[in-house]
């Protein structure tokens, strides 16, 4: 038995911890399942012998996926938050949620298929909505206001106060 982490985050899900463990696994690096663990009894919404939990991990962050039932739902309220280097890396996670029965949002935000939230932020992007000069700031935040998938090219067009 592996000794717990001393702070871990718990995402509760419907029936399937299991895959959105495994999804992460494969799409992020630095991510891994580590152990599945079945119930030792019935619970309201499972049976002796169900998937209960799963400790695993995305990008070096040790989760807990909880089979509880449809009681709670996924909100914005908690995302994990992703910086890329580049473009391609952003096309690369984002495609991956998306594709895989998620939904895009705005600002860099989509949703997998579970209803957990994702920021896949280019460093780009955070490095110029917190750059010294407002006026830098501003042309590069407004920019990602228009965007759902952030456009690393368009961020740097915005941070030099031209067009891509």
């Amino acid at each position: 038995m592996t000794k717990p982490a001393k702070n871990t985050i718990c995402i509760w899900y419907d029936r399937d911890a299991e895959e959105a463990a495994r999804f992460y696994a494969k799409t992020f690096p630095d991510s891994s399942v580590s152990a599945v663990h079945t119930a030792p009894g019935d619970y309201p919404s499972g049976k002796k012998g169900d998937v209960l939990t799963v400790e695993f991990t995305v990008m070096g962050i040790p989760c807990l996926g909880l089979n509880g039932g449809p009681a709670f739902k996924h909100n914005e309220a908690f995302s994990f938050q992703v910086a890329t280097t580049d473009q391609a890396e952003t096309d690369r996670y984002w495609n991956a949620i998306v594709g895989n029965g998620g939904e895009e949002s705005e600002c860099g935000w989509c949703k997998d298929k579970w209803g957990v939230s994702w920021q896949i932020t280019p460093m780009v992007l955070t490095n110029a909505v917190t750059n010294s000069d407002p006026a830098v700031a501003k042309r590069a935040f407004d920019a990602m206001m228009q965007m759902g998938k952030i456009d690393v090219a368009a961020i740097e067009a915005a941070v030099r106060g031209s067009k891509v």
